[in-house]
């Protein structure tokens, strides 16, 4: 732990593209090894880089750092002796977790989840990917763009047999605007992905089309049903740059009502 520094670890973890929590330490009471202010980061397999406490206090953690990341909401917890705890959940809301440790002392901590933004994952090289690709590094998505694409832009470059590389998780959003260039090849790989939401520039009929040779060739049905056909609300878009707009505003309306289907689910089990 020599020369350790929390924040230095953090921003060393940021840039790893991993999630993780971070843990603070806000209130002591008798004994304890904890301080006030204490910070530890907590990655995704359990390690705890930082100091916060005892054992007991360690295992209450990470239990509330997989919860974090889960929920993607932060967890207000408190450690405290055995024969203190009466429910699961003090008084003033706050979940609690029994400390066998000999200290006697009790903890509260703040447990936050640091996850990246999502990634905005682009199959195609037409000028509508490319517009796309612009507004949504300009939203702050994490842009994933296939290396058909001719921009300069500071995404990342992916092939589109290689997405797997890319590490594609449930909240991110895939967009197939190959526009006839490859359209089979790429509406596979972005059906193989992990994303809840896919959508692709096309007709319905033509998205039917592909998707039932898809079917024919053995791909799951329910995986072929999250495709959404055409991309995009319909705002009368005519140009690549409004069409990549109408497909954003769609994106954007996703995740925040993802979020909050995440935050009520939340409030029902608290």
């Amino acid at each position: 732990m020599a020369n350790f520094d929390i924040f230095d670890t953090i921003d060393q973890l940021r840039q790893t593209g991993e999630a993780f929590c971070v843990a603070t330490v806000l209130r002591t009471a008798d004994a304890t090894s904890a301080k006030a202010g204490g910070k530890a980061a907590i990655t995704r397999d359990g390690q705890i880089l930082g100091h916060l406490g005892g054992a007991c206090v360690q295992r209450a953690v990470r239990s509330s750092a997989h919860e974090a990341l889960a929920s993607g909401a932060p967890q207000m917890i408190r450690v405290k002796p055995s024969k203190k705890v009466v429910n699961m959940t003090d008084p003033d809301g706050v979940q609690t977790f029994r400390s066998g440790c000999p200290s006697g002392g009790t903890v509260d901590l703040l447990v936050e989840p640091y996850r990246h933004a999502p990634r905005l994952v682009i199959f195609g090289g037409s000028l509508i990917a490319t517009a796309l690709a612009a507004h949504g590094a300009l939203a702050g998505f994490r842009v994933c763009l296939s290396d058909d694409a001719e921009t300069s832009g500071a995404y990342t470059r992916f092939a589109p047999d290689k997405t797997a590389d890319l590490g594609i998780e449930a909240r991110d959003f895939v967009v197939v605007a190959s526009q006839g260039q490859g359209d089979s090849v790429a509406l596979k790989a972005a059906l193989e992905t992990g994303a809840t939401r896919v959508s692709m520039v096309a007709s319905r009929r033509k998205a039917d089309t592909l998707t039932a040779k898809l079917i024919a060739q053995g791909m799951d049905p329910l995986q072929v049903a999250r495709l959404k056909s055409p991309a995009g609300l319909d705002i009368h878009a005519i140009d690549p740059h409004e069409i990549a707009l109408s497909i954003l505003a769609e994106i954007v309306m996703w995740r925040n009502s993802d979020k909050s289907t995440e935050r009520s689910h939340d409030e029902k089990l608290a």
